[in-house]
């Protein structure tokens, strides 16, 4: 399985721009998807959060196969998360 990291947003967010440049900035590939334009995301986001939209929500698969999802993380925790066994 290949590790990655997908961070969910939505336009205007602050705190998706905060972590997306965090990403950008330490050359941490990441793939992006904008809820309000894939609908599927969007209920992968409420079926996560309590049955809001709160973005940033971000799905990390390490290199071992193992899954976490995080809503609203550091990219600390994103980091760790990636090197989970």
């Amino acid at each position: 399985m290949t590790a990655g990291i997908t961070v969910y947003w939505r336009p205007g967010c602050t705190y998706c721009i905060k972590l997306r440049t965090q990403l950008r900035l330490t050359r941490t590939p990441y793939r992006k998807v904008n809820i309000w334009r894939d609908p599927d995301a969007a209920a992968f986001v409420r079926s996560v959060a309590g049955g809001n939209e709160t973005v940033p929500t971000v799905r990390v698969t390490s290199a071992a196969g193992r899954e976490s999802v995080m809503v609203n993380p550091s990219l600390a925790r994103i980091r760790q998360a990636l090197t989970l066994r």
